[in-house]
């Protein structure tokens, strides 16, 4: 409602008086209202958002007192190098960087990752396909590795890898238990298991029948030239050049390959890399530092709607992505449409269902239920949904408003990837209904979707679009010719 000019020196003064949750009160300056109704009702939303913002706690830093690794650290930029490189794939065709390019948001565009298989082993993006006629095998959306070193519970869509009490566990060992060799933290888990998928970085040949564990290691000895290194053997230049620069990051310039270069040194590495890509310096922040001006008056009114809850006026958005990280770390099912593949299903290639939480925990309650991700820079990190089902960040908010009736008139005209199987949407909608939906959908008027979609903007830091910001984790095309066989991923980027 638009308040009379009557009302604003009311309005006025609890505009600065609120102004002064916010740690830069110098900022207020811009936005002292002036006698217009519009300036009165900006104010207002001002004073809200103060209200929740002082309320729910937020300072839109999550990585305060977290010890996060600079780029620039020895490690750092050995994990950089090993995360471009396709040494690290069973056919040498593959890098880290395939499916998490940092000018692509951290991840691929793709709804569904291509690893293997490629037609252009070095083009990434939209352009990349599969080779033949061959439908996509990875079932699940390439996550991005922004941020990534503030989660502090999980890792992959489905939790496979998970902080307990008492350590890390991981997909290498019985349920609830802790896996020795999983690394100092959730990353260095993490970074260990995209080597040993068939469909992303192994390939069906490479270390053929055998385990997760000998696949890493094997790896690693071709990556240093020794033991049993399989097919694919490197250089001696290669093999020279990576114990190199091992032993300069390691700070070992005498150790030997066997010692230097190992499983755990080269997860570690990559580990150090993806958690330095700490990308949070994003308009909201500013705002919830006491810059009024550094977001739009549709963005402030889509926050009210993403905190407001339920019948006051708001969707609960922030019920599930709370906090400054923007999510709980919890499991749910939204309804999400079932494309691609589908998990673990081996034994009936033709079923595409993937029962997400549920082949972790294997309890009932935890079919189709998938981790709740992080909004930071969610504008750069689509497609959306764990399976990449939606393309358009405002067709995503339109699920989540209402995810059965999106569900039931899902269009898979928009996948932009070809070959992705939509055979299955309706049956695997009936099942996922037989269980409990995490989100009641309810009627929105569509202007609502602009206005979070104008709020989810916000939450993007501007270096993650910024090629010349972003340099500094991307390897220079002239380090390739350092690397004798050349296997450093310059990639050919189709955004």
């Amino acid at each position: 409602m638009i308040m009379k000019s009557a009302y604003f020196p009311l309005a006025c003064v609890l505009f600065l008086m609120l102004a002064g949750c916010y740690k830069d009160t110098a900022s207020v300056d811009a936005y002292v209202p002036d006698n217009s109704s519009a300036s009165i009702l900006r104010a207002e939303t001002d004073i809200e958002l103060g209200k929740i913002i002082q309320q729910r706690g937020l300072h839109a830093n999550p990585a305060k007192d977290k010890n996060l690794p600079s780029i620039e650290s020895p490690l750092a930029q050995l994990g950089m190098k090993l995360f471009f490189s396709k040494a690290l794939s069973g056919d040498l065709d593959v890098a880290c960087a395939t499916c998490h390019h940092p000018l692509l948001g951290g991840g691929d565009n793709l709804s569904l990752s291509i690893g293997v298989n490629a037609t252009a082993p070095d083009v990434v993006g939209h352009k990349r396909l599969l080779q033949g006629k061959l439908s996509p095998g990875v079932p699940r959306n390439a996550p991005t590795t922004f941020n990534i070193g503030l989660w502090q519970n999980v890792m992959f869509h489905d939790g496979r890898v998970e902080q307990l009490a008492s350590g890390i566990h991981t997909p290498d060992v019985a349920p609830a238990e802790v896996d020795p060799h999983a690394g100092s933290n959730l990353v260095h888990a993490q970074a260990r298991f995209p080597v040993t998928s068939n469909h992303e970085m192994r390939g069906e040949t490479f270390d053929a029948g055998g385990t997760t564990q000998s696949c890493r290691d094997k790896l690693a000895q071709r990556l240093g030239g020794y033991g049993d290194t399989m097919q694919g053997k490197l250089s001696d230049a290669e093999t020279r050049y990576w114990l190199d620069a091992f032993r300069a990051a390691y700070a070992q310039p005498v150790a030997s390959a066997p010692e230097l270069i190992t499983e755990h040194n080269i997860a570690a590495a990559l580990a150090e890399y993806e958690r330095s890509q700490v990308f949070i310096s994003n308009p909201w922040k500013h705002y919830v530092e006491g810059n009024l001006a550094a977001i739009s008056p549709a963005a402030k009114q889509g926050a009210l709607l993403f905190f407001r809850e339920r019948g006051q006026g708001g969707y609960a958005c922030a019920s599930c992505h709370r906090g400054d990280f923007f999510t709980d770390e919890q499991f749910r099912n939204v309804l999400l449409p079932a494309i691609g593949p589908g998990k673990s299903n081996a034994s009936n290639p033709n079923l595409q269902r993937d029962y997400g939480r549920w082949l972790v925990t294997q309890q009932e309650t935890d079919k189709f239920r998938f981790r709740t991700p992080s909004l930071l820079n969610v504008a750069v990190t689509g497609p959306w949904g764990h399976n990449g089902a939606y393309t358009s960040l405002p067709s995503m908010v339109e699920h989540m408003l209402n995810p059965f009736q999106a569900a039931l008139n899902y269009d898979p005209a928009q996948l932009k990837q070809p070959g992705i199987q939509t055979g299955q949407l309706q049956q695997n909608l009936r099942e996922m209904l037989t269980g409990d939906s995490d989100l009641a959908g309810q009627p929105y008027p569509p202007e609502d979707v602009g206005k979070l979609v104008a709020f989810l903007h916000t939450l993007t830091d501007p270096c993650v679009t910024d090629k010349a910001c972003m340099g500094k984790w991307i390897p220079p095309t002239e380090q390739s010719r350092q690397d004798p066989m050349g296997l450093q991923l310059n990639a050919r980027l189709e955004p």
